[in-house]
């Protein structure tokens, strides 16, 4: 059973407390983008996990595919099983990989073991693996708050624009850009600003990463700043970095930046 784990961007991500429990309360949109990991999963006399594409830091026992497997199997009888995980969606990007990649699995897990979970209950387990992780269970653009894991509907259709997505050599780690962040509340509801043009987003929309990210990495700034020079009509950095995409009305040419960054073009 093969799937295809995709991305996400974040519209806006406002910082908004530092919580009791180490985290932090925040709103953001996320949108699902077309970029993919290729995630297969069979049941077989030995549980195996292997990846190949992109290098993934650790090892496979704190793959987020492996602690899918064994929340889920606490609750249920699970078969054995093999997983090839084929990782292209950039490490260290804010487009959320990981957590797809263990949401997608969440939902194959499900497949074929007939565990007849509702989404409700997959996202639940997902909540336990990773803040953003029970978006990818509908994935769909929703307006999530609390720490990235309760959702209300957001309506919000990019498809007739042209996004792109780049992303620079350069990790960010998402510890390390919240210990730069500085929580601030009182910003305005995403929910309306996403309805203004998406011209005006740029005065109205921000990632409240990017001020500590940019500088530490100014590389990531100027992407940005290359991306609007380039006509998008909005560009952010996604999550805590260090990608960063822009929307734009036709194709860009950014050829200029092709030997610098990975361009993901119409995602």
């Amino acid at each position: 059973m093969i799937v295809f784990p995709n991305a996400k961007i974040n519209i806006g991500l406002n910082v908004i407390a530092k919580r009791a429990d180490g985290y932090h309360n925040l709103e953001t949109i996320f949108y699902p983008v077309k970029i993919y990991d290729a995630l297969e999963a069979i049941t077989a006399p030995v549980m195996h996990f292997a990846s190949s594409g992109i290098n993934i830091p650790g090892g496979d026992e704190k793959n987020l595919c492996i602690k899918a497997y064994e929340l889920v199997s606490r609750d249920h009888p699970l078969p054995r099983v093999n997983i090839h995980l084929h990782k292209h969606i950039p490490i260290g990007a804010g487009l959320g990989g990981g957590s797809a990649d263990a949401a997608f699995f969440l939902k194959q897990l499900n497949t074929l073991s007939d565990l007849n979970l509702s989404d409700d209950d997959l996202e639940n387990y997902a909540r336990q693996l990773g803040a953003d992780c029970a978006f990818f269970i509908r994935n769909k653009p929703v307006y999530a708050t609390q720490k990235g894991d309760v959702f209300k509907e957001a309506e919000l259709d990019l498809t007739k624009y042209y996004l792109v997505v780049a992303m620079p050599d350069v990790h960010v780690s998402t510890a390390d850009a919240y210990s730069g962040v500085v929580a601030q509340d009182g910003t305005a509801d995403l929910r309306d600003s996403i309805k203004l043009p998406v011209a005006e987003w740029k005065h109205e929309i921000k990632n409240d990463f990017e001020r500590s990210v940019f500088k530490k990495f100014p590389v990531i700034e100027d992407l940005k700043n290359e991306l609007y020079k380039a006509g998008a009509l909005y560009a952010s950095m996604s999550g805590s970095g260090a990608a960063v995409f822009g929307i734009f009305e036709v194709q860009p040419n950014l050829s200029h930046l092709e030997k610098s960054c990975r361009i993901f073009y119409k995602v």
